[in-house]
């Protein structure tokens, strides 16, 4: 069980970096059941869970005047460096299915890549609906079955865990192996400064000339 310890958050009008730097990430908490509540997370503790559990990870918010059960639903983060600003929570009901996305883990290695194609990857996570303690941390992919061009893994091939359904069409593609495609190199033509140099000159010399030219027949 992942615990994360809340505490209401009164001071509303209280500036976001201000928070950050007493170690505190502001976050809400809510479901069709649970008003809105804005509360205060450690912003190490939360990191630690995001980093080891992943974000489909089911919490136990502790703190508050009920215990809930909560999955994180929103994080907002910094631009620069990445850091979570704001989390939103949402409370799941006990035994209740819930719809969510989890991501897709690659692993094996294809064949056809091996021999030369290239391996398209055009799905990366899936729709699931099941319960939230058997909310999967990802899926598997097995990229061995990809043995040649032409070759494509679909929704349909994937192995769900046991009370988990996959609500994306059956028929997608996640993997498909196709020829190799190189991107043809634009060729520069060399230029050739001396030629350039010699041509203007004789321009010049050919203008210079005709300008003289004009003066003496004017004379």
């Amino acid at each position: 069980m992942i615990e994360l310890t809340a505490t209401p958050r009164a001071e509303l009008g209280k500036k976001l970096k201000a928070l950050r730097a007493e170690g505190v990430l502001p976050g809400v908490v809510y479901s069709g059941k649970v008003a809105s509540t804005p509360i205060s997370v450690s912003e190490k503790d939360f990191t630690k869970i995001l980093r080891d559990a992943g974000e489909t990870a089911l919490i136990t918010l502790k703190g508050l005047d009920t215990e809930h059960e909560v999955l994180i639903q929103d994080i907002t983060y910094e631009t620069v460096k990445g850091n979570p600003m704001h989390v939103d929570f949402y409370a799941v009901e006990r035994g209740k299915e819930v719809e969510v996305t989890t991501p897709l883990e690659f692993i094996g290695e294809a064949p056809a890549e091996k021999a030369g194609a290239q391996l398209v990857k055009a799905v990366h996570e899936l729709n699931i609906k099941t319960t939230p303690g058997k909310i999967p941390a990802s899926i598997e992919v097995d990229l061995s079955t990809v043995a040649e061009v032409g070759d494509r893994i679909t929704i349909a091939d994937l192995k769900a865990p046991e009370g988990v359904t996959i609500l994306n069409d059956a028929e997608d593609a996640i993997v498909i192996a196709q020829e190799h495609v190189e991107e043809a190199e634009e060729e520069v033509a060399a230029v050739d400064m001396d030629a350039i140099d010699v041509e203007q000159k004789g321009k010049g010399e050919e203008e210079g000339g005709e300008k003289a030219e004009e003066e003496t027949e004017q004379s």
